[in-house]
């Protein structure tokens, strides 16, 4: 047997720290609030958290727009995104987009039949959501939703994100989608933008 010696990361380096949590491939979502002024964000820290009730968290960090856009409007819609959709993908964890209802303009979507989100055409599975709870989590806040409403659109696989890297499952496994996520991504810091 060959052990080889793990290479200790400290805690408190967020680089290093970046790249272990990089480790634990995700699926990719865009998280939306609509109203005068919609958002969205690419966010990967997406779960589910309880059948009953029913209750889903993204994790957003404390300076995005998107944290004070959850908080004022109190509900939010989930799109978990399909394959083909790293394009969008990165369209809401690029920081320079356009603000407000432009953003969307570069993606097909449509209003949530509950909170008006925007929800992407062709993704997965959306979910409209009231805000339940909120933590705080270091520069981060845990946002609960109480589901409002489900829609599962297609079985089809979904985008992966691991390691700063945008992944697809295929018959021969897990394969590239594309080179490095780009320093200006957001999702090269953490999946997280808004």
């Amino acid at each position: 047997m060959n052990v080889q010696p793990e290479s200790a990361v400290e805690p408190t380096d967020p680089v290093q720290l970046r790249r272990a949590f990089g480790s634990f491939a995700t699926g990719v979502t865009v998280v939306t609030v609509g109203g005068d002024c919609p958002h969205g964000m690419t966010a990967n820290s997406f779960t589910s958290v309880s059948l009953d009730p029913p209750l889903a968290l993204v994790c957003v960090e404390q300076q995005a727009i998107m944290h004070r856009s959850l908080l004022e409007r109190g509900q939010f819609g989930i799109s978990v995104l399909a394959a083909h959709q790293e394009p969008v993908a990165r369209h809401f964890a690029n920081r320079r987009r356009p603000l407000g209802a432009a953003q969307f303009d570069a993606v097909d979507w449509t209003p949530g039949r509950v909170t008006g989100a925007p929800l992407i055409t062709g993704a997965l599975a959306h979910f409209e959501c009231e805000l339940w709870r909120s933590y705080e989590g270091g520069d981060h806040t845990i946002f609960v939703g109480s589901l409002l409403s489900v829609r599962r659109e297609q079985e089809a696989d979904g985008v992966l994100f691991v390691r700063g890297r945008f992944r697809q499952i295929t018959p021969e496994g897990v394969a590239d989608l594309t080179l490095d996520v780009p320093a200006g991504h957001a999702a090269a810091r953490g999946g997280v933008t808004g």
